[in-house]
This record gives C-alpha cells, sequence and structure tokens, in this order.
C-alpha cells in the first residue's frame, strides 16, 4: 500500500510542477502581448497628436484664403463685386 501511495504522490508531483511550468509560460507570453499592446498604444497616441496638429494647421483661415487663391484662383469679395437681390425683382 506504501508503494502505491508513493506512485501516487510522485504523479500527482509531476502534474503540480507541470502545472507551475504552463502557468509561468502563460504569464510570459501575457507580459511579451502586454508590452506590445502598451507599445502599440504609445505609437496611436503619437499618431493622434500628429493629427491634432495637422489638423489645427490644415484648418486655419490664412491657410484656406492662400489655397483658395493660389488653386481656386478666388478673389475677396468686395463691396463693388456685390449684386443685391431683392423680392419681386425690382
Amino acid at each position: 500500500m506504501s508503494s502505491k501511495l508513493n506512485i501516487l504522490l510522485a504523479a500527482l508531483l509531476v502534474g503540480c510542477a507541470l502545472s507551475v511550468v504552463n502557468a509561468r509560460y502563460q504569464a510570459r507570453h501575457l507580459l511579451i502581448e502586454l508590452e506590445r499592446l502598451t507599445q502599440q498604444s504609445r505609437q496611436l497616441d503619437i499618431d493622434w497628436a500628429q493629427l491634432q496638429l495637422d489638423q489645427s494647421t490644415l484648418g486655419k483661415n490664412e491657410r484656406i484664403e492662400s489655397r483658395a487663391r493660389t488653386e481656386l484662383n478666388m478673389t475677396p469679395l468686395t463691396p463693388a463685386r456685390t449684386q443685391y437681390l431683392t423680392e419681386g425683382g425690382r
């Protein structure tokens, strides 16, 4: 009976050891994944800040006016060029 108990305890010991090895492997794998995702998050934050900067630059009135003049050949509105429409066509 003692040898059967020793075999059972040895099998339990091997099972526990394998469980510990598996848990450590999974923990390492999850840590590597966490680091990768943290780095990706940092890169996305940098990209977001760059996009916000680009948006603020592209939305400025001076830039819009400059592109309207050069690319669309638009000119500023003056009172001499303004036409007023009245109701009834008078």
